[in-house]
């Protein structure tokens, strides 16, 4: 490891050397007004991606900028309710630019997502990308960052309880799914699955959700999709501000606080963060309260860097620290937030080094990342730990976008990770190992006005070596290597609607557990056993979108097909029980999955928002007896409505003011890997939440934030089709099998936004 981390330093360093020298710093200004009316626009964000830099529009709708660099630079220009603009100008040259913004309901297409080649907006996206705003975030009741988006279509969670959900892509999940954040993957034990996601849900602005083989972009795993998180944007030049946090959620008792502070001086940028969650045991009307729900969370995040004219060069110190407990099916009718055995506890280290050098007329874009993620499960003693992983992670990623050249935009780089996994317990589940991943790639972009089409194509190596230990592992090497690509295009029939196609090519190896389990798995309760013979998945996969944007109504529709060589799952063995768990064993077969998701939103008046969306796959396993038809954890056909009106927009005293009622409808779940009672059916069933906030302001200026929902408001009864704890043993008290989800929940979050 620290060979690797002295020779990604030194490329960085040499890289830093070549980017050529800019002329002297040049700046921009201008005026934002509302297309329509002429008026000026306040609080318009003017950000350059490139830069990650940026300001906002005054009083008086106007903006300037200094410190940019005399060459082309791309710009986005966002504002609530109007259509995004991103363009690029030439500092060198211009120095003055007017924006004036056409008035927009339909959000999803004027959103800026990550393209192959960079920064587009989503209407240009050959591949459907659900995009979840700062906004959408704070509205939301949730308990840990995956719940926050397990509603946006297309998207489910794999759930343990209240604390720990994993994320599922059009019905794929565990390590098909990436997960970046800080730009770079976030790598901890993604193949369990009661492992979730070590990311601060505070430290967070936005998500983009990127449907599909993305392995174009990300390598092995992404082959159901990817999932970005993006951090809080840092102040506008010149500023320092603050934000404190905090929610109460009545369920669990469930109580964080979270308190940020950063600034931009034009050249040092800096942000600090701690965040700080507990709650204990979740309680609903069959279980009372689910007794090792509960859980503590505790995050610390800082940032340094330098923003230059060359360039930036950002460095990003996070801790995250979580000590959930294990369901194993108890009940009972009292609370603690304290932890009992058994529990697990998490560490999480990372440090990222993310920097952008301009280099001649193009932007080589370099990232070097360490992470440390250490898991223990505490079973007999509240100090040592039965199972303890420790995982050791480089990630490297380098990629350069030549200059944009009538309306071509190419990107070519290459990136990887090398991991190493130790076991320092007394108990083993999967044995020691070492891994190196490399992968080279290139993209292509080009609009034509009418058409938009991107591709490209991708070579993926993957060297896996694992250690021998006493009789329970054996030593064995195995190395992967995969050729991916996609192809796409968006056609613009007219102003209103886009038609889209995207055939891409995904690939993913099989992962240490996979091959080499053996051992007890206290926290999903079951003995895995690994296959050291698996193969790696191949994947064919075709979407065709169509949107439709009017005044009134917003319309979007996704299908695809998808195509899967060798898909690994585990199954129970008949009567098999070793250490009193039930068995499950690796093994691998060809699926198939079609689906996809619909949405309407009807918005007669400004104010009013009707949206609906509609969810399904299909996934099954070809060539296989009835009861192993379909695969497991096929998340249930689902129907959301949500009705919100927005009772003051633009007010002086209070401003955006809402009010809202949704419904989440989950049909019947009859598709189900039946094999050995694996899993069951699971009945319909439908929940109505209801939600209301607003902001505050003084002179002019925001000063909090007030959001007040309640979750399952009529308190129903019911499992999801992918909660783990549905499994769990029959509950003596009403001979109801399993655990049931979370019942009536009260939220309450206040946001306090201070510029100093």
């Amino acid at each position: 490891m620290n060979r690797i981390s002295v020779v990604l330093l030194l490329m960085l360093v040499c890289i830093g050397v070549m980017a050529e020298p800019l002329k002297g710093g040049g700046s921009l200004s201008g005026k934002v007004t509302d297309k329509r009316s002429g008026e000026a626009l306040v609080g318009v964000a003017i950000f350059f991606p490139g830069l990650q830099t940026g300001t906002v529009t005054d009083a008086d709708g106007k903006y300037s900028i200094d410190n940019l660099p005399r060459r082309s630079v791309e710009v986005q220009v966002s504002y609530i309710g109007h259509k995004t603009i991103v363009t690029t100008i030439d500092v060198d040259s211009v120095s003055r630019k007017d924006f004036a913004l056409e008035e927009s309901d339909a959000q999803i297409n004027e959103v800026v997502v990550t393209g192959l080649t960079g920064k587009s907006l989503a209407k240009d996206s050959p591949t459907p990308v659900s995009v979840v705003s700062s906004a959408m975030l704070r509205s939301t009741a949730s308990s840990n960052i995956i719940d926050a988006l397990s509603l946006q279509p297309g998207v489910s969670q794999i759930t343990t309880g209240g604390g720990i959900s994993k994320p599922v892509i059009r019905g794929l999940g565990f390590n098909r799914v990436v997960v970046v954040n800080d730009g770079i993957r976030q790598e901890g034990n993604q193949w369990g699955a009661e492992h979730g996601v070590e990311i601060d849900p505070q430290s967070i602005s936005s998500a983009e959700i990127l449907k599909g083989p993305a392995s174009l972009m990300y390598g092995s795993d992404a082959m159901a999709g990817v999932i970005i998180f993006h951090d809080e944007v840092l102040p506008p030049l010149g500023k320092v501000q603050a934000n404190v946090s905090s929610e109460y959620q009545s369920n669990n008792g469930l109580f964080d606080y979270s308190v940020n502070l950063k600034g931009n001086n034009n050249v040092i940028v800096w942000s600090g963060r701690w965040s700080d969650k507990m709650a204990h045991a979740y309680k609903n009307n069959y279980d009372q309260y689910v007794l090792g729900s509960q859980f503590r969370e505790r995050a610390a995040e800082g940032l340094v860097g330098v923003n230059c004219k060359w360039g930036y060069s950002h460095l990003t110190l996070s801790y995250y620290h979580l000590t959930p407990g294990i369901v194993e099916g108890d009940r009972g009718y009292s609370h603690s937030y304290g932890k009992s055995l058994p529990f697990q506890q998490v560490h999480h280290y990372k440090a990222v080094s993310d920097n952008t050098f301009f280099i001649g007329n193009g932007t080589l874009q370099a990232i070097v990342a360490y992470q440390q993620n250490r898991r223990q499960e505490f079973e007999e003693s509240p100090s040592t730990p039965g199972l303890d992983f420790m995982l050791h992670t480089v990630n490297y990623d380098v990629r350069y976008k030549l200059p944009i050249a009538d309306q071509l935009k190419i990107a070519v780089g290459g990136g990887g990770m090398w991991q190493r996994s130790l076991n320092k317990g007394d108990e083993y589940l999967i044995p020691a190992y070492q891994l190196f991943d490399i992968g080279g790639f290139g993209t292509i972009t080009y609009n034509t006005g009418k058409f938009t089409l991107s591709g490209g194509m991708r070579v993926d190596n993957r060297h896996l070596h694992s250690f021998a230990l006493d009789d329970l592992f054996e030593k064995f090497s195995r190395n992967f290597t995969g050729v991916t690509g996609s192809v796409g295009a968006v056609y613009a029939v007219n102003d209103k609607m886009n038609v889209r196609l995207n055939v891409a090519r995904g690939f993913r190896a099989p992962n240490l557990s996979e091959l080499a389990s053996n051992g007890a798995h206290e926290g999903t309760v079951e003995y895995e056993i690994g296959n050291t013979g698996l193969h790696p998945e191949y994947s064919w996969q075709a979407d065709l979108g169509w949107d439709f944007t009017s005044p009134v109504v917003s319309a979007q529709l996704s299908l695809f097909a998808n195509f899967i060589d060798n898909y690994i799952f585990t199954q129970k063995l008949e009567g098999v029980k070793t250490e009193g768990y039930d068995t499950y064993k690796y093994t691998q077969g060809d699926a198939r999955l079609l689906g996809g998701e619909a949405s309407v939103d009807i918005h007669p008046i400004e104010r009013l928002h009707f949206a609906n969306t509609f969810s399904y796959v299909n996934s099954v396993q070809l060539h296989q007896p009835h009861d192993a038809k379909y695969l497991p954890f096929t998340p249930a056909p689902r129907w959301t409505s949500d009705l919100r009106y927005d009772i003051v927009r633009d007010g002086k005293t209070v401003d955006n003011t809402y009010v809202s009622l949704q419904m989440e409808c989950n049909l019947r779940q009859n598709h189900y890997y039946a094999v050995n009672g694996t899993e069951t059916a699971t009945p319909s069933y439908s929940l109505f939440n209801v939600s209301a906030g607003t902001d505050f302001r003084v002179h002019g200026h925001k000063v909090a934030s007030l959001l007040l929902s309640c979750n399952n408001l009529f308190d129903k009864a019911y499992q999801s089709h992918l909660s783990r704890l549905k499994y769990l043993d029959v509950n003596p008290l009403n001979g109801r099998r399993g655990i049931y989800n979370m019942g009536r929940n009260f939220t309450v979050k206040l946001l306090v936004p201070i510029e100093l």
